[in-house]
């Protein structure tokens, strides 16, 4: 794959998988902007300082104009959404404030997202997105219930906004990736099989071949990235 020349968008790129990303897209020739909402995550960013990677500090994804300060003036190829949020709880134990928090941080976002990507994208690209496996799997959802709404719209979305700007040139997709192999997971479930988590480079992987040249038909998939689990 071959990214030179290409600009490329990564909400949520100085998280785990977003650096996992942001690397691959580095080793193919890409420029990467990358907005980041937590201070501390970018001051640990390994790609921080590198001459093809833009840190832009933003309040809030789900904010109309902290969106179009990211995308404004970018001759953009690709645009991958992977800043969102986890809450657990059941329903009888969640209020309004925290399945609108769930809501904004993973659907409200990455729609803004999409919205700038495709009005910054003259002449066709890639858009992807990162639903989660209860997106496809409704009942694996139950006692997480808001998360699981949130990322059920951003696979909505997804196939949607696929079918609306596939004839620009446009290919929108998402990943649907399950538990995945990372630092706070392994802590917050000491006695779970890490084997069987997918590696953050695994899921960067299908990321990047979604979001490359080389797809040029692939689109409206909301892509399964399970590993073993």
């Amino acid at each position: 794959m071959d990214f030179s020349g290409k600009h490329v968008v990564v909400t949520g790129g100085t998280g785990a998988l977003g650096t996992a990303v942001v690397a691959s897209l580095l080793a193919v020739g890409a420029t990467c902007t990358v907005p980041y909402v937590h201070d501390a995550e970018a001051k640990r960013f390994p790609h921080r300082g590198d001459s093809k990677v833009k840190l832009i500090a933003v309040a809030d994804l789900a904010d109309e104009a902290m969106v179009t300060k990211v995308y404004d003036g970018l001759k953009l190829w690709g645009s991958i959404h992977i800043a969102g949020g986890f809450a657990s709880g059941k329903v009888a134990e969640t209020g309004k404030a925290v399945l609108m928090a769930q809501i904004n941080g993973n659907l409200v976002s990455c729609f803004l997202c999409c919205r700038a990507a495709v009005n910054a994208m003259a002449a066709g690209g890639r858009i992807v997105n990162v639903a989660a496996r209860p997106a496809l799997e409704w009942r694996s959802g139950a006692g997480m219930t808001a998360y699981t709404v949130a990322k059920a719209g951003v696979a909505a979305l997804t196939v949607t906004l696929a079918e609306e700007v596939a004839k620009d040139g446009i290919l929108v997709n998402a990943v649907a990736p399950s538990i995945m192999d990372t630092a706070a997971n392994r802590k917050a479930m000491p006695r779970a099989s890490f084997d069987a988590w997918p590696k953050v480079e695994e899921v960067a992987a299908t990321i990047l071949f979604l979001a490359s040249p080389d797809n040029r038909v692939t689109r409206g998939a909301i892509v399964p990235v399970y590993g073993k689990s």
